[in-house]
């Protein structure tokens, strides 16, 4: 960590933001804004197109990865590419993408080949904060207290609630694809959120998977770190 008052070294990576499941690009703002005050290019991707309000039209772990790849084209610098949560299998399946010099693992999924989220998480039941809809979609709990331990026990009630406000449809479709994991040459950072109440990805399968990563760091937070613990998060993301 940086001693007070240190400025933090300003790399020429773009630091390109993927979004977990039912969620939004919103939810990086804080973080965006601290990153770009720190001088750093910040791009955010808005709504992959697995999540979204109209069922019939959410797509799956390779029209998000699709998505994410015309972004990543697009930019006209070495990206950092960050992923939080279901992100993980996104930014997994760009691996070998050559504009990418370092993957970021956010309290994300990582699967090895040919496993999709589904499979990295076991034979467990879904949890019951997740229901399955007939309509091919995977909806969350609308009661704040259950999703408040599901997913942000470090936040408080307001926060919970804007971001339980903003929360979308997620295909599960997106859930079940295999993931390619092409061969990477680059290196990873997986960030565990280590907060032993976080009922969304436990600690202990944060840290099965950060084993395979070059660089690990843990902070004490619940899912939405980058909602609960900004600016250490902007710390770290600064450094890489």
């Amino acid at each position: 960590m940086r001693a007070a008052g240190e400025r933090l070294h300003c790399s020429p990576h773009e630091r390109l933001l993927v979004h977990g499941a039912w969620s939004t690009g919103e939810v990086w703002q804080s973080l965006a804004e601290r990153l770009e005050k720190a001088g750093h290019r910040v791009t955010v991707v808005d709504q992959l197109p697995s999540a979204g309000p109209d069922p019939a039209s959410l797509g799956d772990l390779t029209s998000d990865a699709r998505h994410v790849r015309r972004m990543l084209d697009g930019l006209d610098a070495p990206v950092v590419l960050v992923g939080h949560s279901y992100g993980g299998m996104v930014i997994t399946e760009l691996a070998d993408h050559p504009k990418v010099r370092h993957s970021v693992y956010l309290a994300a999924f990582w699967p090895q080949r040919g496993q999709s989220l589904l499979s990295v998480v076991g034979e467990d039941p879904m949890p019951a904060w997740i229901t399955a809809r007939e309509d091919g979609a995977l909806e969350v709990s609308n009661d704040l207290e259950v999703m408040r331990e599901a997913v942000c026990a470090d936040l408080d009630r307001d926060q919970a609630r804007e971001l339980l406000s903003r929360v979308a449809l997620q295909s599960a479709a997106s859930f079940a694809v295999p993931s390619t994991a092409p061969d990477r040459a680059h290196p990873t950072t997986y960030i565990i959120a280590a907060q032993e109440s976080d009922n969304s990805i436990p600690v202990p399968v944060q840290e099965a998977m950060a084993a395979n990563a070059d660089y690990v760091v843990r902070l004490p937070a619940a899912h939405f770190v980058q909602l609960s613990r900004p600016d250490e998060l902007a710390e770290v993301l600064g450094r890489i």
